[in-house]
């Protein structure tokens, strides 16, 4: 006959230095590490599509704060949000956001009747107006140049992916920083 011992499982052998580095493992993810809250960088949140500012000083990125999906942007000197009054719209999708000089233009995918769009967002007069209205086929990744007079994008109005650069023309204002000079013949 087999004989039976019980054995709580405090008596079976632990390797104890597992046990202690799982658990400093543990503290040192703590909360308290990263700065949270609404003001914070960091959240709890997905966040993705980080663009820099051509200065280093703005981060534009998309974020799922609060369950909504919006694109906020990040003044990195200040450690706070820019208010961006007129950018996200209620129901509509944002991606690739891409940021001139001093991040006063940002260019970002958005949706229109269904389709997506490129569209630019002028912080200064707190208005986004789409740039690519006559597009029929697909849009994707934009970028602007450091200066705000050019966008670029990826469409497939031919059936495969090209590369579109558009001229916002030479009298739009320049993102230039203060005190820089703009040579016209250029």
């Amino acid at each position: 006959m087999k004989k039976f011992t019980s054995q709580f499982w405090l008596q079976r052998p632990i390797h104890w230095s597992l046990v202690f580095g799982l658990a400093s493992l543990l503290g040192s993810c703590g909360s308290g590490d990263i700065p949270l809250g609404p003001t914070s960088l960091n959240s709890r949140y997905t966040e993705e599509q980080p663009a820099l500012s051509g200065n280093g000083r703005f981060l534009a990125f998309i974020s799922n704060r609060n369950s909504v999906h919006q694109l906020l942007v990040y003044d990195l000197q200040q450690q706070s949000f820019i208010r961006t009054p007129g950018l996200n719209r209620p129901e509509t999708i944002t991606e690739s956001p891409s940021l001139s000089y001093t991040g006063r233009y940002i260019v970002y995918i958005t949706s229109d009747q269904g389709r997506p769009v490129v569209a630019l967002y002028d912080r200064a007069i707190q208005q986004s107006q789409i740039v690519t209205p006559t597009y029929r086929g697909w849009v994707r990744n934009p970028g602007i140049s450091p200066d705000g007079r050019y966008i670029v994008f990826e469409t497939a109005a031919r059936g495969h992916w090209d590369i579109e650069v558009l001229d916002r023309g030479p009298n739009i204002e320049l993102d230039i920083p203060n005190g820089a000079t703009v040579n016209p013949s250029q």
